[in-house]
């Protein structure tokens, strides 16, 4: 039994040491009004919408609840898809942040039962 909890006890350690276990990092504070404006000065809006709801043939839906701020800003520095890299030098940190702010300001769409159209 001790031997048992010796092992979990390394196990629980080695995860906590390799962030496994540790809670993301929380978004850096931004602007979503600057972040707005820079997401269609940047060109984001050309391939997801000027309201970040993406499209199947252009880029993928960005909000409301985007990615995790760690997520988001990976994928925007070395993207894996079509996205071209935008560099530290292109949007800078700051501005990373005020784009993600924006993102998260966006309300979520309504529910399709609430659409009189829909039913």
């Amino acid at each position: 039994m001790t031997k048992h909890l010796v092992t979990l006890s390394f196990a629980i350690a080695a995860l906590a040491a390799t962030g496994i276990a540790q809670a993301p990092t929380p978004a850096p504070t931004g602007n979503a009004q600057n972040g707005k404006k820079l997401f269609a000065a940047d060109g984001c809006y050309q391939c997801h919408g000027y309201e970040a709801q993406g499209a199947t043939a252009t880029g993928p839906r960005l909000g409301p609840r985007p990615l995790a701020f760690a997520a988001f800003s990976k994928y925007v520095r070395q993207p894996t898809g079509q996205m071209p890299p935008y560099s530290s030098k292109i949007v800078t940190d700051a501005a990373l942040a005020d784009i993600y702010a924006f993102l998260q300001s966006l309300p979520a769409p309504p529910s399709a039962d609430t659409i009189s159209l829909l039913k």
